[in-house]
């Protein structure tokens, strides 16, 4: 095992460790400060349960980031100019505060809002930002200085709120962004081992700690969950697959390997792995804009409440969802693991979607009316 891949190990472990064990003191913080979501009409749980597991995974991802991988060697060219991993940080712990404040009381959509765009900007601001953007078949676009500040700020918000809408059922949101997160780590180490990502790009390090996160959080979280992550937890994730994204997606102008599929892949590669949420996200809008109600009002029309109301329970669900990203992450990244397939996985992916579409969209399996 290399260097790398030991120290990335590390990091893994202690961010799953630290998160499992502070969960049960952030259950008695809930309980003391009111942050204990009932049960009611929207929701599918059916008592009521402390929701803030996200303090104890932010714990878990700062322990692993500033204090594991400051010592570990393989990070010392991520520190050596340290800019933008403090970024990520301080942004983490910004996306965890606005979570925070709206578990402890609803914050209206704007200022919610607003706090995204902070922890966005300050991605931006120390470096983490899209460069490049692009787009398959129509090739890459460098973007100026503002305009990459404001697809940056727009790409953190998508991320945050795909994680935040997917976080319905017992273990989801931690599940699909650990499947996601191991699968986008995956994709940075062929990148590094063909000398397409420099050592000082955080991508790397971001991701085994997300994966680290959602590893020590399940155990307390899957059905019957113990305790949610909240909204604080939920944005935390998104905002960490986002930072992880933006560092190989838009900071790299090289195909890879001579791959045609790979020249795209920075773009593709975040779709395709959460390309659950991100799906649920594209249906949440349509369905919300043709009710003609707010972006931000819940609802139960999400792909795990269709899931249920085919007759799943909470668990076969959530392993449905699960394997949908594991097999969305699988395809997308076949072609860099085997060096085979740059030709038919689009077409694979496709289909997937496709099917996903087909058997989840609103609408399209309801029957006709008399």
């Amino acid at each position: 095992m290399t260097t790398g891949l030991w120290s990335n190990g590390v990091v893994a472990v202690v961010a799953a460790t630290v998160t499992w064990l502070l969960v049960p003191l952030t259950q008695r913080l809930a309980a003391r400060v009111g942050a204990v979501v009932a049960p009611d009409e929207r929701r599918v749980h059916r008592r009521p349960t402390p929701t803030l597991g996200g303090a104890a995974m932010l714990a878990g991802f700062l322990a692993a980031v500033a204090a594991a991988a400051w010592v570990l060697p393989g990070f010392d060219a991520v520190f050596e100019s340290p800019r933008e991993i403090t970024g990520v940080v301080l942004a983490a712990v910004v996306m965890y505060g606005v979570g925070f404040i709206d578990d402890l009381r609803d914050v209206s959509a704007p200022a919610k809002l607003a706090g995204m765009v902070l922890a966005g900007s300050v991605l931006s601001i120390a470096g983490v930002s899209l460069v490049y953007f692009r787009i398959p078949f129509a090739g890459f676009w460098v973007l100026t200085p503002d305009l990459s500040a404001l697809v940056t700020v727009l790409w953190v918000i998508g991320m945050a709120n795909a994680v935040n809408l997917v976080d319905g059922l017992d273990g989801l949101a931690a599940g699909i962004v650990g499947i996601g997160a191991l699968a986008f780590f995956v994709y940075t180490q062929q990148l590094a081992g063909n000398d397409l990502l420099r050592a000082a790009n955080p991508a790397p390090l971001i991701a085994a700690a997300a994966v680290g996160v959602c590893v020590g959080f399940l155990p307390h979280n899957f059905h019957p969950a113990r305790t949610f992550m909240g909204d604080g937890g939920a944005l935390l994730l998104g905002l960490l697959m986002a930072a992880a994204t933006i560092s190989v997606g838009g900071r790299t102008r090289d195909p890879f390997s001579g791959q045609t599929f790979f020249f795209f892949a920075p773009l593709v590669i975040p779709l395709f792995v959460l390309g659950v949420p991100i799906l649920d996200t594209a249906f949440a809008i349509i369905r919300r804009a043709r009710q003609r109600s707010g972006l931000a009002t819940a609802d139960k029309g999400h792909l795990h409440h269709r899931l249920m109301e085919m007759g799943h329970g909470q668990r076969r669900s959530v392993a449905i969802l699960w394997g949908w990203t594991a097999l969305l992450s699988a395809t997308a990244l076949y072609p860099t693991i085997t060096g085979l397939g740059d030709s038919l996985v689009l077409l694979g992916l496709a289909a997937l979607a496709l099917a996903l579409v087909t058997w989840f969209h609103p609408g399209l399996r309801r029957p006709p009316e008399s």
